[in-house]
């Protein structure tokens, strides 16, 4: 037996034919739907479909909870291709991908959940699903977590307050009563406020427009900076060619400290490998210093025919084992740039309004690409999920910072943080 909380009650007891929910991550919007399919379906001849943006979907987030829910009525054993559960009362669930919507078409539909519906293109509403309620007169539960302005789950939102027979349902989170307010908090200090808003807020925020690290600001961001040697120095590098780019920082107890950075005109991989011997002389201790390696995980070919650059990189610091102690951070894949540029936000300034990444007042080139990158658009004007790389100087430098980051303070948080003694 599942019961619903207040919040999912209130959505369920509604009698409106068309009610959209936008909630917030773990709200219960699933739990939900498959509640309001077993009622929608308890009568001969009744069909109701579960539709997910695709079929995996479908079956990884609702399948198995689905026959646990409705064991007691099953009329066969569901149909675990077809994602069919037929019940006692005579009616039927099936469950349903969107990826490839034209095979939707042809069944009239009594009840229908649409879920996740930012990531389901609106062709399959409104040129497949909306005539298939007609002849019965059928219901839609649509739900989902925002994903900007720019977006037709934004544009049925606004359109669905003046329609009649539509009602739409704002709900945080923590409305929904399933993550603990400790949770939320410690989501709060790992995000940056757009994304906390979006997630967990059920705020529609253009995350993809505009300023790129917007939450970036000299006043609160840079800092006079000197190297600890009590903490181990990293160095982080984008293999762009012209400029070749990389910084050095350090990170403690869940800091960042940009220390320096290095920006190449016209060069390569070799060069700068020679640069940060020069750049570390001056921390020469007499023992070897310890260094952590990041950079872009693509492994371009870029200087020579026959080695790539992560090669040279390693052979240079073989060559080097009485200067450097040297352990390396390259993950099989590079994150996407969303969650790489998110990841960066979160650190520069948190929906907590914690700041814990700062920059060296001599890193010119860093400031300037935190204070000016933005995303790319479409001829229309339309954001893409991309960055602008017109000005060949920009983008560079901050991409090798954000290899670090993302890294580092992953959107999915490790556990604990990165010892050592306090930068500040």
């Amino acid at each position: 037996m599942v019961s619903l909380r207040g919040p999912q009650f209130d959505v369920f007891d509604c009698d409106q034919r068309f009610r959209m929910v936008v909630a917030g991550r773990r709200f219960g919007k699933t739990t939900l739907g498959r509640v309001e399919l077993c009622r929608a379906a308890w009568g001969p001849g009744r069909l109701a479909w579960y539709v997910a943006p695709t079929y995996k979907m479908a079956r990884r987030v609702a399948w198995r909870p689905l026959k646990e829910m409705t064991r007691p009525y099953w009329a066969a054993r569901p149909n675990e291709t077809d994602l069919r559960i037929d019940l006692i009362s005579g009616g039927t669930i099936c469950l349903k991908g969107a990826d490839n919507y034209d095979s939707l078409r042809g069944d009239g539909l009594d009840f229908l959940v649409l879920d996740e519906y930012a990531s389901i293109a609106p062709q399959a509403w409104t040129a497949v699903l909306r005539p298939a309620l007609a002849d019965r007169g059928g219901r839609v539960l649509f739900t989902g977590t925002p994903r900007g302005y720019n977006n037709h789950f934004y544009e049925l939102v606004e359109r669905a307050g003046t329609l009649p027979d539509w009602k739409v349902f704002h709900f945080t989170t923590a409305e929904g009563g399933n993550v603990s307010r400790q949770e939320l908090e410690s989501a709060a200090r790992e995000m940056d406020a757009r994304t906390y808003n979006q997630e967990f807020e059920a705020k529609f925020e253009n995350l993809g427009v505009g300023r790129v690290y917007y939450a970036f600001e000299r006043g609160n961001n840079v800092r006079g900076i000197g190297f600890d040697h009590r903490v181990d120095l990293c160095w982080s590098l984008d293999f762009n060619m012209n400029p070749m780019c990389s910084i050095l920082a350090q990170v403690s107890r869940g800091l960042v400290v940009v220390v320096e950075e290095m920006i190449l005109p016209d060069s390569n991989t070799v060069a700068a490998c020679e640069e940060l011997l020069r750049r570390t002389a001056k921390w020469t201790t007499g023992c070897p210093l310890n260094i952590e390696v990041y950079g872009d995980a693509s492994d371009p070919l870029h200087t020579s025919a026959s080695r790539t650059d992560w090669q040279i990189i390693r052979e240079f610091f073989g060559r080097h084992r009485d200067r450097f102690q040297v352990s390396f951070h390259v993950p099989s894949a590079n994150p996407p740039v969303k969650d790489r540029v998110n990841c960066v936000n979160a650190r520069l300034r948190n929906q907590a309004g914690e700041s814990r990444l700062f920059i060296g007042r001599n890193c010119t080139e860093l400031i300037i690409d935190l204070e000016r990158v933005s995303w790319r658009a479409d001829p229309n004007g339309n954001s893409l999920a991309s960055l602008d790389k017109s000005d060949p100087a920009r983008t560079h430098v901050s991409d090798a910072l954000g290899y670090l980051i993302a890294s580092e303070f992953p959107m999915k948080a490790q556990m604990g943080e990165k010892s050592g003694p306090p930068l500040f």
